[in-house]
């Protein structure tokens, strides 16, 4: 930053600049819970050579908060994937079951909407397209902020549910299943993935769903395919078919770096001679409202009865779980 031409280049400088603030607040953070250690070891000191038990409410919460920050930075230092500090792209299809499994999606939907606000994530919707009776047969989201994809590549696979259906006049337990899809969203300048213009198909449409009469008299939204791949993206949130284009765009980069890099996967595996599980289409949790409440992964035996809390978008607990038997595994 010292160097005369620094900001010849904007965007290069900003990106630095983003950098330095990222790594200045991890070293604040650092010092932070530093103090507060070294404080609380004082008025422990304190308590005991005085021999004083009223500090021992202050300590308790002291100590349980100075843990709760730890537990979350430890929990930031499992985050070192090449992409785990980019913005995420998350996409949920209804499977099998009609109108039973849209609504799970629609519940599903809710639940990572309240996580990534609770996160302090910016959410939004950039494609989706509802169901005939009720719930959503597909939607794409967008998160955005510091370790978004790292956190939620852990939601990758398919989720279960069981519980007596609200659409079963004779009050049957159903089984639904609904599949998430995770990839990182790749930087506009990312120089690994280019889409030469020709290799794009670009058809336009009128949107369904909600949008007044706009939607009905315009064709607003796009559908783009990447001719190479036949790889398929579509945007219909936005009013401007010139925002559904650039929407398209960004899920396209980000499919396509996500195919890259299982590329590079299946070849390491090849060479190394691994079996590895199919993560697509495996079912990683369940979340069970009947004959008991239960939610259980799969993958790392992590589960709470708290089935309410999980569904309001508390799945840290789950989160914490993957990422430290994936950092092991690794």
């Amino acid at each position: 930053m010292q160097r005369p031409d620094f900001w010849d280049n904007p965007e290069a400088a900003q990106k630095i600049m983003q950098e330095l603030s990222y790594q200045q607040e991890k070293v604040k953070t650092y010092y932070n819970l530093k103090q507060q250690f070294e404080d609380m070891q004082t008025l422990y000191d304190m308590a005991v050579e005085e021999n004083d038990e009223s500090l021992e409410p202050e300590l308790e919460e002291g100590i349980t908060a100075l843990k709760k920050q730890l537990d979350e930075l430890e929990l930031e230092i499992l985050l070192s994937g090449p992409y785990d500090r980019n913005n995420a792209i998350m996409t949920l299809h209804a499977g099998a079951g009609g109108t039973e499994a849209q609504d799970w999606v629609s519940m599903l939907y809710r639940m990572y909407v309240r996580y990534g606000e609770r996160r302090g994530f910016k959410v939004e919707t950039m494609d989706f397209l509802p169901g005939e009776e009720a719930g959503i047969k597909s939607v794409t989201l967008s998160f955005a902020g510091e370790n978004a994809y790292g956190y939620l590549k852990a939601e990758k696979g398919v989720h279960r549910l069981v519980r007596i259906s609200p659409f079963d006049a004779s009050g049957r337990r159903h089984t639904s299943f609904a599949s998430v899809d995770v990839i990182p969203e790749v930087e506009e300048d990312n120089e690994e993935i280019v889409i030469p213009p020709e290799d794009l198909k670009v058809d336009t449409f009128r949107a369904s769903g909600a949008g007044g009469q706009h939607v009905n008299k315009t064709s607003s939204a796009v559908r783009m395919t990447h001719i190479p791949t036949g790889i398929v993206v579509q945007s219909q949130s936005e009013r401007s078919q010139i925002q559904n284009r650039a929407y398209c765009l960004r899920i396209l980069k980000a499919k396509l770096l996500e195919l890259k890099r299982k590329q590079q996967e299946a070849e390491i595996s090849e060479i190394r001679g691994e079996q590895q599980e199919i993560a697509w289409g495996s079912q990683i949790r369940s979340y069970v409202f009947h004959p008991y409440n239960m939610v259980k992964d799969h993958r790392t035996n992590e589960e709470t009865s708290n089935v309410s809390a999980v569904m309001d978008g508390e799945i840290d607990a789950f989160i914490a779980a993957y990422l430290q038997k994936f950092k092991s595994a690794q």
